[in-house]
């Protein structure tokens, strides 16, 4: 099937198409029909998602480009899409008791939740500057209202307005940065600035470290990563689970291709900004979530810390260390959502708990929720043999065989130091007193703590398919 228009093949973009057609049909109906549509328009979002998911996979193998090399799905892409697919479409399974709620009844957070979905989609098939910034835009804005939803909530306002004014001026560095890069190459696409780029005058670098900063600021990379425990700890849970897993998914592979493909002569100088940036995220995510009491805020750190090795890879300049990074995303966002799965359950008497001193004796009141969290916290530390020790492992040995001797280093022992404040949490549930009973869990997040858990535990069993399908992916770049 062929499908073209203006010249321009259309069978590339269908799935974001589908899902911009129907994210607009689900907010007239909406509109429409008032806020008794919330359960539907949320239940329609979930398979309009795994719908777009079914399309990306059904597109003709290969490498697909249109819009004049603007857009392009190959195996990087579709991996990264599926991924942020999944990590959208559990995010609004793990929000339904929450827009169940007054405060939280509303049927366009289904709705920007697509909307932000379809920007992270067309970032990570971006080919050049403009649909770069286009996807990251689209992304971002609807990332500003979800952080804020809910209207009422002080602390959820003062989120959104902080995420929205630091995003204002990371966008703007992010287009000074393209804009020089522009000016000295004169293209804006990532096949011709990899032309002109052959050595790195001082005016492409210039313009290479502000586009750096821009996206340091959307995976909260150090020193761009100060709006990310407020806002994690002032926005709505399922919005924090939101924030933690699909848009950095999309970040970390526009980052990567812009990288790798837009700059490959100049690696020694974009490798030097990443060797410190990852450095200070490793240290600063292991350091300062130590005297957290907040778990929201805890998960903030955590997650600048995982962005961090997740850039060791990146660093390496090399396939193995493209598909290390492509293998860690893949593990943190399932580590993420479980852990986040987690958080919602913690209910008690209908209150949401949100300190750690909460989680005592967990092991006691719930065995099983003890046990899946503990496993979870484990491999967020990298403990063998859960997953998140080979997600580790795999951006280790890619630094080592780049000669990142140093880098790597650093990783293993900030990740010691992490391991105490994941510890310690487990150490909370296992040996301290319990305060009283939780709310039962409901089944939404049983099932998402079930898939986690049992990915997390299995993964060295199996991991052949998830290491294949980044490996063929991270090919598709070189």
């Amino acid at each position: 099937m062929s499908f073209s228009s203006a010249g321009y093949q259309l069978q590339p973009v269908l799935p974001e198409l589908v899902l911009a057609v129907g994210a607009m049909v689900l907010l007239m109906i909406g509109a429409y029909r008032g806020q008794g549509t919330t359960r539907l328009v949320t239940t329609l979002a979930v398979l309009l998602l795994v719908l777009t998911g079914v399309l990306e996979l059904w597109l003709p193998a290969g490498k697909l480009v249109t819009f004049g090399g603007s857009f392009i799905v190959d195996d990087f892409a579709r991996f990264l899409k599926i991924l942020a697919l999944i990590g959208s479409a559990v995010t609004l399974i793990l929000a339904t008791e929450f827009l169940s709620q007054p405060s939280g009844r509303s049927f366009e957070f289904s709705i920007l939740v697509l909307l932000s979905t379809l920007g992270m989609m067309v970032l990570i098939s971006a080919g050049d500057l403009i649909s770069l910034y286009l996807g990251l835009e689209l992304m971002s804005l609807a990332l500003y209202v979800v952080a804020a939803s809910q209207r009422d909530n002080a602390k959820s306002s003062e989120a959104g307005l902080k995420y929205f004014v630091l995003g204002a001026l990371s966008s703007g560095m992010l287009l000074y940065g393209a804009s020089l890069i522009y000016g000295f190459t004169g293209t804006v696409s990532f096949a011709g600035i990899a032309a002109a780029a052959t050595k790195g005058s001082i005016g492409i670098v210039f313009g290479l470290v502000f586009l750096l900063a821009g996206l340091c600021f959307k995976v909260s990379a150090v020193p761009f990563h100060m709006w990310t425990p407020d806002v994690y700890e002032g926005a709505p849970t399922p919005v924090t689970a939101f924030f933690a897993s699909a848009p950095k998914v999309a970040a970390l592979a526009v980052f990567t291709r812009a990288t790798l493909t837009a700059f490959p002569g100049i690696v020694t100088e974009w490798q030097q900004i990443l060797v410190f940036v990852s450095i200070a995220s490793m240290a600063l995510g292991s350091f300062a979530a130590i005297g957290q009491t907040n778990i929201k805020r805890l998960m903030a750190y955590s997650s600048i810390g995982h962005m961090g090795f997740a850039l060791v890879g990146l660093a390496s300049g090399t396939v193995e260390g493209a598909q290390g990074v492509l293998v860690y995303i893949a593990i943190y966002v399932a580590m993420t959502l479980g852990s986040f799965a987690i958080i919602l359950a913690m209910k008690r008497d209908g209150q949401a708990l949100e300190q750690i001193s909460d989680f005592a004796g967990l092991s006691r009141t719930n065995p099983l929720l003890a046990f899946i969290f503990a496993m979870l916290l484990f491999s967020l530390a990298g403990i063998p043999p859960l997953a998140g020790f080979f997600a580790k492992w795999y951006v280790f040995v890619a630094a080592i065989k780049a000669n990142l001797f140093t880098l790597a280093v650093i990783g293993v022992l900030t990740s010691v130091v992490g391991a105490f404040y994941y510890l310690s949490i487990v150490k909370v549930m296992y040996f301290d007193q319990p305060i009283g009973k939780l709310d039962p869990v409901r089944v939404e997040l049983r099932t998402v703590l079930a898939v986690a858990g049992i990915f997390n535990i299995f993964f060295f069993a199996y991991p052949g398919p998830l290491v294949s399908m980044a490996s063929a992916a991270a090919k598709s770049l070189f």
